[in-house]
């Protein structure tokens, strides 16, 4: 196979691409606007240039930059004139570009330049296969679950922010560690009481009935009210001028955090609805769930583009460095810092899931968590996550249900 070469530069604005004879030699290179206009501009540049060489292949490659390429690559992959001839397009990881880039150590930082070495890249080949997704009912699914993430995002710094205001407004309650510090019953303590002194004064009887309507999960309310009214006792006091505006700002944080709670709701809903055109055998394993596995599923796509599944823990960054030198091996070594963020981030909710739920997985989590004095969770997630890879990989590519191992 003799193929034209095309790397693409992509930016918010404008695109540069590279066309690259078989041997290496430059074509033609040029800018074009990013919109649909430049897309069907490239195409058909791209098709003249193969026509003018007689070829009848063409890869195409261009990094993930954010979103402003998916939109090409769309276009791209709808081109009828395109479709006429053999073509391949990789949206390639920017550090692996970079990477690649450092053999060239004197070329200058242009776009010209930077679609050279995607083109170059491309040449040089050892790019397997297509890595995006061309079944876009997985693009569909990945858009909700990623606009998920970064909502739970969200929350969880907002959750952060509430708890600083609570340590400044009542520090006692913010260092109990039998009081979550965001929970529905300290929030609604937070509104009801203006003050710390409010809440250290309270009647029992009245802080008791309080915390038994709101809290509704207290074992024996009139103890946790006890609790909470010695955790005021013992709080800092604030100036009044200063106490107004902690209640204020942590009003505008609660309003927040209930906003976002909203909407994690409304995306749990659509990403359930979505997910229900996509055959999957994932939620047949006790407590993943329809979003954690949505979450998976929208990341990995097809099963049957990774050859493994250590590709597939590679892919997410479930993968630890080697430190190793003649006869010296580190005992101790970090996860890669590369791969898919948001698949991380659902195998390890998912694990983190199953292992309450799994006894095999809760014994594979207790034996690694008591390896070790330190980050014995972290770690001992991370390698929960990476056994359930494992699983997922074998389970999507037999297509069969997970069978629930006795005791």
């Amino acid at each position: 196979m003799n193929p034209l070469f095309v790397g693409i530069d992509v930016s918010s604005r404008n695109n540069v691409a590279y066309l690259m004879k078989p041997d290496g030699s430059k074509h033609s290179s040029f800018s074009i606007q990013n919109n649909l206009g430049g897309a069907k501009l490239l195409s058909e540049k791209i098709v003249s240039a193969l026509r003018s060489m007689q070829l009848s292949d063409v890869v195409i490659g261009l990094e993930a930059t954010s979103i402003y390429g998916d939109s090409l690559v769309y276009a791209l992959r709808e081109d009828g004139s395109l479709g006429r001839f053999q073509r391949k397009i990789h949206v390639l990881n920017p550090k692996q570009v970079k990477k690649f880039k450092e053999a060239y150590p004197d070329l200058p930082k242009n776009d010209f330049v930077d679609a050279f070495v995607i083109a170059d890249h491309l040449r040089f080949g050892r790019i397997a296969k297509e890595v995006y997704m061309d079944d876009y009912r997985y693009q569909a699914l990945r858009t909700l679950t990623r606009a998920r993430f970064d909502v739970i995002q969200n929350l969880t710094r907002e959750k952060q922010r509430f708890a600083n205001y609570l340590f400044l407004k009542c520090s006692g309650i913010a260092q109990d560690k039998d009081i979550q510090n965001t929970s529905a019953t300290t929030i609604a303590l937070m509104e009801r009481f203006e003050t710390v002194d409010d809440l250290a004064n309270a009647d029992l009887d009245e802080l008791t009935a309080f915390l038994d309507e709101k809290g509704r999960n207290f074992a024996d309310p009139a103890a946790k009210a006890k609790v909470i009214r010695t955790a005021a006792r013992d709080s800092y006091r604030l100036p009044v001028t200063v106490n107004n505006s902690v209640n204020q700002a942590m009003a505008v944080s609660i309003a927040s955090m209930r906003a976002l709670e909203k909407q994690v709701k409304v995306l749990d809903k659509a990403v359930e609805q979505q997910f229900e055109i996509i055959p999957n055998t994932l939620t047949s394993i006790p407590g993943i769930g329809k979003v954690y596995s949505a979450g998976i599923i929208a990341e990995i796509g097809d099963i049957h583009r990774f050859s493994s599944q250590a590709s597939v823990a590679k892919f997410a960054g479930l993968v630890w460095t080697q430190h190793q030198s003649g006869e010296f091996e580190a005992e101790h070594s970090r996860m890669i810092k590369s791969g898919n963020r948001y698949l991380r981030y659902y195998l390890l909710e998912a694990a983190n899931s199953v292992r309450r739920c799994d006894s095999e997985f809760r014994r594979y989590y207790d034996l690694k968590y008591q390896e070790v004095n330190k980050y014995q969770h972290k770690r001992a997630l991370a390698l929960t996550a990476r056994k359930l890879v494992r699983l997922i990989f074998r389970l999507l590519k037999d297509n069969r249900l997970y069978i629930l191992p006795e005791g």
